[in-house]
């Protein structure tokens, strides 16, 4: 599932943010091949990619990217455990979102090998939505040895 619209900008410290625009309200992003491309970019052979969400209802995993039936899977088992409407008290209707991101988290780490993301072979980075669709960001900080 790539996202539509995706951009990464660079601060002086290397810090890159990659710019998503979700389309659905729950909805996982294979953000890899972005995420590789920054570590390829940076020219680090050796070290580790810091992912970060800097959002309150979005977050980041790393899960199986090889069937796409896994990502569905998961925003329909999410959606199911912590649905949408309840009897939440916050007033912005969002609750659901915000408990979805207590569980997935909001950062990963993922080592780099010979200027690759150490990743297992069928896992994949995916950005989670849970309040779209919106704008977002991802920052990524690498770190070489």
């Amino acid at each position: 599932m790539a996202s539509s619209g995706t951009n990464a900008r660079r601060d002086p410290s290397g810090l890159a943010t990659l710019a998503l625009r979700t389309s659905r309200r729950t909805e996982l992003i294979n953000i890899t091949s972005e995420i590789q491309t920054l570590v390829t970019e940076a020219g680090c052979s050796s070290g580790v990619c810091h992912i970060y969400v800097p959002h309150t209802t979005a977050g980041v995993i790393i899960n199986e990217g090889y069937d796409p039936d896994v990502v569905r899977d998961m925003e329909l088992a999410l959606d199911r455990l912590i649905p949408h409407k309840g009897d939440y008290r916050h007033a912005e209707g969002n609750s659901d979102s915000h408990i979805k991101v207590a569980l997935v988290g909001t950062s990963q780490s993922v080592f780099i090998e010979h200027g690759r993301l150490g990743l297992g072979r069928w896992q994949a980075i995916f950005f989670c939505e849970f309040d779209g669709p919106r704008k977002r960001d991802v920052r990524v900080k690498i770190v070489a040895d």
